[in-house]
């Protein structure tokens, strides 16, 4: 596994092309990444991983603009993407037009949706392509001794190590320090509603919409 700093981000573009995985760091912890529409890399995600396939990877589009030409926002969405968006909140949204969701089955329908700051914001526009990207753990249930997702590239080691997968090129953002999950908001519906509390906090949910999710 080749290691680059962030401000290298060619190679592992390149290998996110070329339909290698890729470990990327957020302030939180170490995803894993890979070309959303690349079926094989994806899936290699989900069995190294040992993640239920009803558990969607988590879509990052290469520019911003892309967001709204493929997936549909409701108000409720387009206030939180306005209040929030770049940050760790993630949207449950519906595609737009029928379809597109055969080409990126790894994210869903509706599709778990982010737009990042950030190496992994950055690694996307220099792909040019939508990545997938998940933590860099093993799925299951927390229990007392599982210390979660990767917060340093030893851990990632160890991760790959357990998961027998091979990462191209690993981009190192240091220690981690926030530790915790994106928030996740269903707006599928009309009305958001909260799918998991993380980093952004309830009442900045509430602030954007104007009324508690």
């Amino acid at each position: 596994m080749r290691v680059i700093p962030p401000t290298e981000l060619g190679p592992a573009a390149q290998a996110i092309r070329a339909g290698q995985l890729v470990i990327a760091p957020t302030s939180r912890w170490y995803m894993i990444c890979a070309d959303a529409a690349n079926i094989e890399a994806c899936h290699g995600i989900f069995a190294g991983k040992r993640r239920p396939a009803g558990k969607s990877l988590v879509y990052i589009a290469p520019h911003e603009a892309d967001y709204t030409d493929t997936f549909a926002f409701s108000d409720d969405a387009t206030r939180l993407a306005a209040a929030l968006w770049p940050g760790d909140l993630a949207l449950l949204l519906p595609w737009r037009g029928p379809g597109r969701e055969i080409r990126y089955p790894a994210v869903g329908s509706p599709a778990l949706v982010t737009r990042p700051g950030g190496v992994l914001a950055a690694l996307a526009a220099a792909a040019r392509i939508p990545i997938a990207a998940t933590t860099a753990n093993i799925s299951g249930d927390a229990g007392p001794q599982d210390r979660g997702p990767a917060i340093t590239l030893a851990e990632v080691e160890e991760f790959l190590t357990e998961s027998g997968l091979a990462a191209a090129v690993a981009i190192d953002g240091g220690v981690c320090p926030a530790a915790s999950h994106m928030t996740i908001i269903d707006c599928s519906r009309k009305d958001a509603s909260l799918v998991r509390a993380g980093m952004v906090h309830q009442r900045a949910i509430a602030a954007a919409l104007g009324r508690q999710p």
